[in-house]
């Protein structure tokens, strides 16, 4: 399933499928948005601006994020915690 994600270090949106927590480009934290992936497809360029000032505010940020809970139970993050670097 695909789900909108974004990274604050890079200030964009990225489209990934399944519920990731490091940014493809910089390995920054990502933060998962709450809206439906069609939602973001769908949306004009003007309002994905939009999006994206609002998401640079941390407030509005939170507002807007949801947090994946199940993410510990996932086969990459027990791979991880086990391999530290």
């Amino acid at each position: 399933m695909m789900y909108v994600h974004f990274c604050r270090t890079c200030s964009r949106f990225y489209l990934l499928n399944g519920h990731k927590m490091t940014c493809p480009a910089c390995a920054g934290p990502l933060n998962e948005m709450r809206m439906p992936y069609m939602d973001y497809v769908n949306m004009t360029a003007a309002q994905r601006s939009q999006l994206a000032e609002d998401c640079r505010n941390e407030d509005t940020l939170k507002k807007l994020s949801t947090t994946y809970r199940m993410y510990k139970y996932s086969k990459w993050y027990r791979n991880q915690s086990a391999n530290p670097t």
